[in-house]
């Protein structure tokens, strides 16, 4: 079993060039509808895949902007935080939590791309006892 990601934004051609450049995405496939609104491009980035839709209204299926925000974070997992991270934000992305060593071992920081989605960079650095990371954990949300 697999997750796939699909997210949807304002202007999936723009969303997804801005995935090339941000994130080194290879498109594998796109999906053009007669108005001229993308149902779907395939993104491969890194490992994994992502579809990028345009909004469709008239069906419920809504970018962030229009709903106020996102309740979700997109998290890359990757072996040089510090390139991605400067990567995305040479590409437009926005820092809202810059890079930092983790109390759980990872390297991490988290972006706002141009179309509404919040991503997480992370770069694990040393492996971290659970129970000292639950006890971590507890003093930072406590």
């Amino acid at each position: 079993m697999v997750i796939t990601p699909h997210i949807v934004v304002q202007g999936a051609d723009r969303a997804a060039a801005f995935y090339r450049e941000a994130f080194g995405a290879e498109e594998i496939d796109r999906i053009p509808t007669p108005d001229g609104r993308l149902m779907s491009v395939q993104l491969r980035i890194g490992d994994g895949l992502v579809h990028v839709a345009d909004e469709f209204p008239e069906m419920g299926v809504l970018a962030p902007p229009s709903i106020g925000g996102t309740a979700v974070v997109l998290a890359l997992d990757v072996s040089d935080a510090e390139a991605v991270f400067a990567r995305a934000v040479r590409a437009g992305a926005e820092i809202r939590q810059p890079l930092a060593e983790m109390f759980w071992g990872d390297l991490h920081g988290q972006l706002d791309d141009p179309f509404g989605h919040r991503w997480n960079i992370g770069q694990h650095l040393r492996d971290v006892p659970h129970a000292e990371i639950v006890a971590a954990a507890a003093q930072a949300f406590g």
